[in-house]
């Protein structure tokens, strides 16, 4: 009997620590009614103000934020037509990362972060976590620490989640702060080993942190012209940049350059690569796959469009590949 107790006993304790996982008191979550299977075909024959590409598994996403919606395909060059919507009841979304079984996706303006598991006809949603902060802008998965890294743009948070072993369903453990950036514009951060780097707009600087507490370890000032920095990227023995707005918000200084390294780039020692990217805008987020490098160049005159770049050395070859 005693034994029999115990075993209801502990079945109680992990449903309850289940439950805890499943909905942290601190997050409103909100199970998904709507499905948006791969049947259902992009209906727009352009892209408008695109802010990622990347590629999963097999599968290649495009998150076209002006059309609050993100698409794949398994082809990058197929027509935009024949590409298939993976959530489109979102509002200016920045951002998708995935392991494989599950993905999230940084529904921006609605102020939450949407999870999806994929089936054999699409995508289903999972999950919604309302109030993750203000603006998240920017999720990765961290396939070392098995965990997704959210951030929050303009509260200076990072929201961790984590799968559920064996699940499609993902918890909430933990958020760290960085004290130094609440109400500070970031669009982005970049994981490099033990440390994040974090660009903020608006303190025209880039701050480094301890990856595991957010503990701001340095801070590097950069050029005004440049502060409004959407991403960096380490690409061989330099870091790439890509650039918005200056700090005041002037989008006619939009660009692309690469530095040694950020004491240079305070130092205003870099060079500029918009020229080799079109030179009328600039590239936003950069992913890495198919052995080479990959962004969505946001045009002032024309269309926006894919490019696919290589690095050799002091070497860049740039080349479009479709997405107009």
């Amino acid at each position: 009997m005693q034994k029999k107790r115990n075993g209801i006993k502990g079945i109680a304790i992990a449903l309850l620590v289940l439950s805890l996982m499943l909905f942290p008191p601190s997050l409103s979550v909100v199970r998904a009614e709507m499905f948006y299977p791969a049947s259902r075909l992009n209906s727009y024959n352009e892209l408008q103000a695109p802010a990622q590409v990347s590629k999963i598994g097999d599968t290649y996403f495009i998150v076209d934020s002006g059309h609050n919606q993100v698409i794949y395909s398994k082809s990058i060059g197929a027509p935009l037509g024949q590409w298939s919507i993976m959530a489109g009841n979102l509002s200016g979304p920045h951002a998708v990362a995935g392991d494989g079984t599950v993905y999230l996706v940084a529904d921006t303006e609605n102020h939450r972060v949407i999870s999806y598991r994929k089936r054999a006809d699409g995508f289903q949603e999972q999950q919604i976590f309302e109030s993750i902060g203000e603006r998240p802008h920017y999720v990765v998965y961290d396939r070392a620490e098995e965990r997704f890294y959210v951030w929050s743009s303009m509260t200076g948070e990072m929201y961790l989640f984590r799968r559920m072993e064996g699940s499609t369903w993902v918890c909430l453990e933990q958020i760290l702060a960085v004290p130094e950036l609440m109400g500070s514009y970031v669009r982005s951060f970049t994981i490099e080993g033990d440390l994040i780097y974090l660009p903020c707009v608006v303190q025209s600087c880039i701050y480094v942190a301890d990856k595991h507490t957010m503990q701001v370890l340095a801070v590097y000032p950069v050029p005004p012209s440049l502060a409004g920095i959407v991403q960096i990227t380490g690409i061989e023995n330099r870091y790439y940049i890509t650039v918005s707005t200056d700090q005041a918000w002037n989008q006619d200084c939009a660009t692309i350059i690469r530095t040694e390294s950020f004491q240079a780039l305070s130092e205003g020692r870099y060079e500029d690569l918009n020229g080799l990217f079109g030179g009328d805008g600039a590239p936003y987020y950069i992913s890495r796959f198919d052995g080479a490098w990959y962004t969505l160049v946001l045009k002032n005159q024309t269309r926006p469009c894919i490019c696919r770049f290589e690095v050799s050395g002091d070497v860049l070859e740039v080349k479009k590949i479709g997405g107009s």
